[in-house]
């Protein structure tokens, strides 16, 4: 697994990179998982519906392949991008997924986070009253409010071709959260948004950055 740290990069141009690095690898191309940072963009997935672009503003909007609906990027947030051929891993998407939530939940836990699961809605959530609480969530959850007192961190979206993976995983460390209220964040309206710097986390993207790099590769190598 070759981790690369990447920085600040421009959006458009290495979605396009991840694309043809996935379309023209071979059997033998070692996976890598990419860490970037971008300036302010929304992202819409296939399955994205326009009415739940609320405002955006002078944020461009950028069309995907990958799956979900709308969100959001920018400055201070880690976006990890693994390119893994699953086939050769010897798992499937589900459990791909899985792992992706568990390499967060272990970033968050090195930081006193709990980060929770909430089923069908795919991405990891805090306790606001007690983001470091390790207690599970209960259910049933609310009928008219299902994110009612949590905060979703970080965000997936992701898109396999040929049983390899590109997109991925947004981690929010310390950031403006402004512009997700110009979005229903992956399709929810009314959902909060936070990060790290909001759960009274004080580090930096290149910490974060490496913390999770190093837990996302534990994940995702058998």
């Amino acid at each position: 697994m070759i981790v690369k740290t990447l920085g600040r990069v421009d959006y458009v141009a290495t979605l396009e990179a991840m694309r043809a690095f996935t379309e023209t690898r071979g059997p033998d191309t070692p996976d890598e998982i990419w860490l970037c940072e971008f300036d302010p963009v929304y992202t819409q997935g296939l399955a994205g519906q326009a009415a739940h672009l609320l405002n955006p503003g002078q944020i461009p909007v950028v069309q995907t392949n990958r799956g979900g609906q709308v969100t959001y990027h920018g400055p201070g947030q880690v976006v990890a991008y693994p390119l893994i051929n699953l086939q050769r891993q010897g798992y499937f998407v589900r459990e791909y997924v899985f792992r992706l939530e568990a390499a967060v939940i272990q970033t968050l836990e090195g930081f006193g986070i709990t980060g929770h699961r909430v089923s069908g809605a795919p991405g990891i959530y805090v306790r606001l009253d007690d983001p470091g609480a390790h207690a599970a969530l209960t259910g049933p959850a609310h009928p008219d409010d299902p994110f009612r007192g949590l905060g979703k961190v970080a965000a997936l979206g992701i898109k396999v071709s040929r049983q390899c993976t590109y997109h991925g995983v947004a981690l929010n460390v310390a950031m403006d959260l402004q512009p997700f209220t110009g979005i229903n964040p992956c399709g929810y309206a009314g959902l909060r948004t936070v990060d790290l710097a909001t759960l009274g986390v004080f580090t930096d993207w290149p910490t974060v950055a490496q913390r999770f790099g190093e837990r996302l590769a534990a994940q995702l190598v058998r």
